[in-house]
């Protein structure tokens, strides 16, 4: 099996990597731009765009709004600082955002926990078998649900 090893970039570290990697993209790191990263940083789960809102609005005190935190993480995605979990309208931070490819994930249906794993020989056959289709693939989603280990 080929995987894609990397380091896996925490706290203030990957806060840090998260912002050149947005910069070198030619976007601004914002203040809102970064409470966003942050919060959304800290779950241990997939966040929606809601759970991220309400997390900011306790810290500052004020209400922030979803919409606006839906089109941070729009371009969080797109800069791959982070990924959406497709089947849960979810999104985890990128803990390698300095490294751009596929990525699998194994989602719990019991405790929701995401993982994401990589593995380059899944996702190369999932892109040729779709250009052998005569389409072009821009982003592969794979989501296998099931159980963890700790479920299990």
């Amino acid at each position: 099996m080929a995987s894609h090893v990397h380091p896996k970039h925490e706290g203030d570290d990957l806060t840090r990597v998260a912002r050149t990697t947005l910069e070198k993209s030619g976007e601004q790191w914002t203040a809102m731009r970064g409470q966003v990263f942050e919060a959304l940083a800290t779950f241990e789960k997939p966040a929606s765009a809601y759970d991220i809102a309400e997390a900011m609005s306790a810290r500052a005190g004020r209400r922030v709004a979803a919409n606006s935190v839906y089109r941070i993480l729009d371009l969080f995605v797109n800069a791959n600082l982070a990924r959406r979990v497709e089947s849960a309208n979810a999104y985890v931070a990128n803990a390698h955002p300095d490294c751009l490819h596929d990525c699998i994930f194994l989602i719990c249906d019991s405790c929701g926990q995401a993982v994401h794993i990589d593995n380059d020989s899944i996702s190369d056959t999932v892109r040729n078998a779709a250009q052998d289709a005569g389409f072009s693939p821009v982003r592969p989603v794979i989501e296998v649900r099931g159980k963890c280990a700790d479920c299990d």
